[in-house]
């Protein structure tokens, strides 16, 4: 990328959407200036620019929660940026996965039940879980996990393994799909209270296929 293309505004800023490279999700929307760009180019890890401390900011510097970029595109105009990346643990403040959580209109949204995009729910799951731990919404299921502690979340997830052992040997595969679905939700459920991604499970996955 030839930072000289970029069209920066009066302010000397550029937008920069952040996107899950695995999932697609769109993260957040940061601001990158001359120099915060170039330290994401020399780096491989976001830089941004506060407009409210103006002054630049290393994504994950305190938190931990870095993004490791995979790939950098603008667009026609050339005054926006695409930033593909690996994150390390939650993009917003608030520790959701994504800075965009709140609704102005929902359609009918479907998750194919075909294709390899099927697999972000799995995504869509975590950071409903995530949700749910911060906000706590009373009624919620997931509230009453959080609630009841890690003891309780790991006696669930003992639980739901047993279930899916039953299932499969009584070659229930009916059965077993559900329980192997409850089995997942209960061990994200606990990977959430850990403080470990989802992301970071699916790196050691990937690790171990590439050896």
């Amino acid at each position: 990328m030839n930072i000289e293309e970029i069209k920066f505004d009066t302010s000397g800023l550029v937008p920069a959407i952040v996107q899950d490279a695995e999932t697609k999700e769109v993260l957040t929307l940061a601001y990158m200036n001359r120099e915060s760009l170039g330290k994401t180019l020399e780096t491989g890890e976001t830089w941004f620019y506060s407009r409210s401390r103006q002054e630049l900011w290393h994504k994950g510097a305190t938190s931990g929660n870095t993004q490791s970029v995979t790939s950098m595109k603008y667009d026609c105009d050339k005054d926006a940026l695409l930033v593909l990346v690996n994150p390390k643990g939650p993009a917003c403040h608030t520790g959701a996965v994504s800075c965009f959580t709140e609704s102005v209109f929902e359609g009918q949204e479907k998750v194919s039940s075909v294709g390899a995009d099927s697999y972000a729910i799995l995504a869509k799951l975590e950071q409903l879980i995530v949700e749910r731990e911060v906000q706590r919404p009373e009624g919620a299921y997931t509230t009453y996990l959080f609630e009841k502690g890690v003891d309780k979340i790991l006696k669930k997830v003992g639980e739901e393994a047993s279930e899916v052992i039953i299932a499969a040997k009584n070659r229930d595969a009916e059965e077993l799909k559900w329980e192997a679905a409850d089995l997942l939700y209960h061990l994200m459920v606990l990977l959430v209270e850990q403080k470990l991604p989802f992301n970071n499970v699916l790196d050691v996955l990937i690790e171990r296929h590439n050896k």
